[in-house]
């Protein structure tokens, strides 16, 4: 019987140390742990509820949690740049909303750039805009409203999610169509600007339908025309802009998917496929449809072809509308 030397046994012996720290080095299989959505607007408001619908649907499909994390401010950019800074690991995803399209031309500066720091996923859903008034506004349809407002240039005030936000710039492009002049008023978010409106601190506002809704509900705005091309199921016996005053008038407040550049192509892949899969799932378009949000659904490339024609759209309104943010 012939019997390995020893040398042969030692060389042996350190090929196998040599290949076990890189059997121990293999990363795990995607997911292995939490990953974190980062919504970059206060909770509660209507990017965050419908964040938190996908995210508990997605988390089943990928056997793991996923925490919303909110990051508001700057409409949207401290957001947006803390995940375009971020490892590009596949834990940490954001749920930006068409914000992230006006800021380009919006701020003078921003510390991110996001066709080269974020990759898109996908397209989610679009949350058609409410064009509502304070009740004691002697109005009640569009034509009315228009009316009211020419015989008073100026004389009116109209509340937003804050300057430059699409809330604002909805409510630009439906003046300034129609010629008409209003003081703009911007707040910290919606809420601040639904609860001033309701109480008669500016006369009316274009805000997201799911954020409206209480408190048209309520008695306390009254609906007069929403920006979708087709009228709402919560509010079926509200106009569109486009049947009744601006053929082809669409406004949304649209919403989606990105992750940091360099994101391997395989995550982004089951990313899109649980976000698809959420989104065609009955109980959460259900849940979707109650506040008035469309789901959509797309591939990465499409997205990405989405943000480049919305970006250059929403630049040519900012420049139209003069509004610029340090």
């Amino acid at each position: 019987m012939t019997h390995p030397d020893r040398r042969t046994l030692l060389a042996g012996f350190g090929a196998l140390l040599a290949a076990a720290p890189a059997a121990r080095a293999q990363p795990a299989p995607w997911p292995a742990r939490p990953i974190r959505l980062v919504v970059p607007f206060p909770p509660g408001g209507p990017t965050d509820i419908v964040a938190r619908v996908l995210a508990e649907r997605m988390s089943r499909a990928l056997g793991q949690p996923i925490p919303v994390e909110n990051r508001p401010g700057a409409n949207g950019n401290i957001g947006n740049e803390a995940v375009a800074k971020a490892e590009p690991d596949g834990y940490t995803v954001l749920y930006n909303t068409s914000s992230i399209a006006l800021s380009p031309a919006l701020y003078t500066r921003l510390p991110y750039d996001a066709a080269r720091d974020l990759s898109p996923v996908l397209q989610t859903a679009t949350i058609p805009l409410v064009l509502a008034v304070n009740p004691s506004l002697p109005v009640h349809d569009l034509q009315g409203f228009v009316e009211h407002l020419r015989a008073r240039p100026g004389k009116l005030s109209y509340g937003s999610a804050g300057n430059g936000n699409v809330t604002h710039l909805g409510a630009f492009l439906l003046l300034r169509s129609q010629g008409l002049e209003a003081v703009h008023v911007g707040y910290r978010g919606s809420a601040p600007a639904l609860v001033d409106a309701a109480a008669g601190q500016v006369q009316f506002l274009t805000d997201t339908v799911n954020s409206a809704l209480p408190l048209i509900r309520e008695g306390r705005l009254r609906a007069l025309a929403v920006t979708s091309t087709k009228r709402l199921a919560p509010l079926p016996d509200v106009p569109t802009v486009a049947e009744t005053l601006i053929p082809g008038f669409e406004v949304g407040a649209w919403q989606g998917m990105m992750v940091p550049a360099r994101t391997p192509p395989a995550i982004v892949e089951r990313l899109n496929a649980a976000a698809m899969g959420a989104l065609a799932d009955p109980e959460v378009r259900a849940r979707l449809a109650e506040q008035g949000t469309e789901p959509l659904g797309s591939t990465p490339e499409e997205y990405g072809r989405i943000l480049r024609e919305e970006t250059a759209r929403w630049g040519r309104v900012i420049a139209e509308s003069g509004v610029r943010l340090d």
